[in-house]
């Protein structure tokens, strides 16, 4: 048979999808390149209002090039110690942050997924509940108060270390994992510890790659909590130091502060769309590695096979 031949028939054994299909499809695809625009154009105008030149950015002339090229606000960012300071903070909870809340994750997701386990359905009908209802903020406050985590990095730490959705997730993944793999380790002698750390924890990567990002994403956009709970600047997180040099004006080196000693009001601007992509840099970078993890994590966490 030719190669004319084979091409040629197996266009002709190809299945043609239906005309209704290939409409959803198409207006699939126009819907979501629609979606990408309104998400992408945005974050394409601020990076390439961050490198342009001050008076470019007032006069209106920034589309989604840099015009005038310049590093200027980049430097005057950076050399603003608050913002270093918050920088390292962030850093610290982010960190921190997702290992505590990856530890107890798991310590509470996997007990609740062996079926042997009693009281497992309370448990997790408590879970649940506080989904729905909460103390409110000032209780909150008042039991981070009594802790003594007031004003400490603490308090940032522990009061939201687990995440419901994310023990619900893993609870799914850790119990659709077949039942012969707990049998065989039981038999070789392994504990519900050893089990979980030789075999359920190198089994289940996807997921806490997931987990990961879910956690290291919400540590560091935290505001709300730092807000409430910290007095001391140099506890403060980068979103709190971002407020402050965008929104209040506050601080040695901020956006207003800045413009005012250099004499350049249009500076403030241009320091506004640096500051942006320097707060969102750190997520921007990791998102790629565990991006190939998160579907397959979500999908085999969340459904049962």
């Amino acid at each position: 048979m030719s190669a004319t031949t084979f091409f040629k028939s197996s266009r002709r054994g190809r299945i043609r999808e239906p005309f209704g299909d290939r409409v959803f499809l198409v207006i699939v695809v126009i819907m979501l390149a629609i979606v990408l625009a309104l998400v992408l154009l945005p974050l394409i105008y601020i990076v390439a209002s961050s490198f342009s030149s001050a008076s470019a950015v007032s006069a209106g002339q920034v589309s989604f090039w840099p015009v005038d090229f310049s590093l200027r606000a980049y430097e005057e960012a950076l050399r603003n110690p608050q913002l270093l300071m918050g920088y390292y903070n962030s850093l610290i909870y982010a960190v921190a942050g997702t290992l505590i809340s990856l530890t107890l994750t798991v310590a509470i997701a996997y007990p609740l997924s062996r079926k042997r386990f009693f009281g497992r359905n309370v448990l997790m009908t408590g879970l649940l509940f506080t989904m729905l209802f909460s103390g409110g903020l000032i209780p909150t406050y008042m039991v981070v108060q009594d802790l003594g985590l007031l004003n400490t990095r603490w308090s940032l730490l522990i009061p939201n270390a687990i995440g419901v959705w994310q023990v619900i997730i893993a609870r799914t993944f850790f119990a659709n994992l077949p039942d012969e793999l707990h049998e065989a380790a039981t038999l070789d002698g392994a504990g519900e510890l050893r089990y979980l750390w030789s075999v359920v924890l190198p089994l289940s990567k996807p997921l806490l790659a997931v987990l990961a990002l879910m956690y290291t994403i919400a540590q560091w956009n935290t505001y709300f909590d730092a807000l409430i709970y910290l007095k001391d600047p140099d506890l403060y997180p980068l979103q709190i130091v971002l407020r402050n040099m965008l929104i209040l004006g506050q601080g040695s080196g901020g956006a207003v502060d800045l413009a005012q000693q250099m004499e350049q009001q249009q500076l403030a601007n241009v320091l506004k769309y640096a500051l942006i992509v320097v707060s969102s840099l750190p997520v921007l970078i990791m998102y790629p590695f565990v991006a190939r993890h998160f579907t397959k994590g979500v999908m085999v966490g969340a459904v049962k096979g």
